[in-house]
């Protein structure tokens, strides 16, 4: 049975670029008449551009399935959801659903910041269609699974980032709607927690034959939750089919073959532009020259440049590596050697650089995704496979070739005859 059809679904925006806005505040009006005396000034009409968020999106989804949303930032994934859970209306084609949706889309969404979590339980509930006492069947397992006892009766405005996710998680999860819509926001929780919805996920869906639209961009979580991955680019579905094989398509065929991404404004570039963006990451050899091509014997370094628009207390930034299938074989960040993290990033430009040793990976193809986050509080960066790289082998190392694993460090041993 289908319970989500979607047919040339699209989403417009209007965007305003230079120019005076029609629209100012009381601030504003006051700066440009003082202006005035003192200098006469030209008015230009902002110039308006259409921005289509998505365009001519049409899939079904079956009672029960499980699918996986990945793409690029701003492919439009966000902005589906948003439309399923009819926070915003398409701007053209049609959505037919069937059942109760529960969408986990921001960190707080649908609670109400004055409410102690357990009135906000009972809302969010209230909101899905449930009865009081069906709540309260399930009011104990909410709690235990967001592991919030000690707070239950604590405005959820005191709340850190983290316990917002495992409440809002374990709501959703538990009140039984027939479709659960879970944008990257699961990405604040620790990886415990992560796991744990994850596993939460397969078995409300395994179990109990609930839908699940998840949005992620982490490509071994969908391989694992979901059967079957759409992947969105600008605005439309560049491909629908099973997981594993879009995945790998996205990581391999859709990630950028260069040494170098720059981005040349704030507008385009990764980023919580409230505290950050990303001006650029490089792929640097033992010369500082920018090259895709590594030799397995020689250091290499991964160099980002970035800009702080807001003071960060406590931050880190880091990379990802995965491996070309999407499997993660690190993760290190700028303060992982530091002791402490760096208590205060003020204002300005920044370059984060990590060095990789030689003789540390195998041979073949690497991707490398970008994070940055404001511990247990909030990421304010997190991207998918940037860049790709290739270890090849200068020299014949023994003569055996390739070697099993993604590892082949260069260790010590030593032969005695006894």
């Amino acid at each position: 049975m289908k319970v989500i059809e979607t047919k040339n679904l699209g989403k417009k925006y209007i965007i305003s670029h230079q120019g005076i806005s029609e629209y100012q505040t009381l601030r504003e009006t006051i700066t440009d008449k003082a202006k005035k005396i003192v200098k006469k000034r030209s008015y230009v009409i902002p110039k308006r551009e259409e921005f289509w968020a998505l365009k001519n999106v049409s899939f079904n989804v079956e009672q029960g399935e499980r699918i996986g949303i990945i793409g690029r930032n701003g492919a439009g994934k966000s902005t589906i959801l948003k439309l399923l859970s009819r926070i915003t209306e398409p701007s053209e084609g049609q959505i037919k659903i069937k059942g109760k949706i529960a969408s986990l889309l921001e960190v707080g969404t649908g609670f109400h910041p004055e409410l102690t979590g357990r009135e906000n339980i009972f809302l969010n509930g209230a909101i899905l269609g449930m009865s009081r006492i069906d709540i309260k069947k399930k009011f104990d397992e909410i709690v235990a699974f967001a592991e919030i006892e000690k707070f239950l009766d604590t405005p959820v405005k005191r709340y850190s980032s983290g316990m917002y996710v495992r409440l809002a998680f374990s709501i959703a999860a538990h009140l039984e709607p027939d479709i659960l819509l879970i944008d990257e926001v699961l990405a604040v929780g620790d990886a415990q927690f992560q796991k744990k919805s994850l596993g939460k996920m397969e078995e409300v869906s395994q179990q109990q034959e609930r839908t699940i639209l998840f949005v992620s961009h982490n490509m071994q979580s969908i391989n694992k939750l979901c059967k079957r991955c759409i992947w969105l680019e600008n605005g439309s579905i560049k491909e629908d089919g099973l997981s594993e094989t879009v995945t790998f398509n996205y990581l391999n065929l859709g990630q950028n073959k260069e040494s170098e991404v720059n981005w040349l404004s704030e507008a385009s570039a990764p980023g919580d532009k409230e505290y950050i963006y990303i001006k650029s990451i490089k792929i640097k050899n033992s010369n500082n020259t920018s090259t895709s091509v590594i030799f397995a014997e020689e250091d290499f370094f991964i160099e980002i440049e970035y800009v702080v628009l807001k003071t960060l207390n406590i931050s880190q930034i880091g990379i990802c590596l995965l491996t070309s299938e999407g499997e993660l074989i690190f993760q290190s960040g700028d303060t992982d050697l530091s002791g402490l993290e760096i208590q205060e990033r003020k204002p300005g430009n920044y370059i984060s650089r990590c060095k990789i040793p030689g003789f540390l990976l195998n041979q073949g193809y690497y991707n490398i995704s970008l994070f940055g986050h404001i511990p247990g509080i909030k990421m304010i960066i997190n991207t998918d496979s940037i860049l790709s790289f290739e270890i090849v082998q200068r020299y014949n190392l023994g003569g055996y070739g390739k070697q099993p694993g993604f590892l082949r460090p260069k260790l010590e041993w030593e032969i005695e005859k006894i």
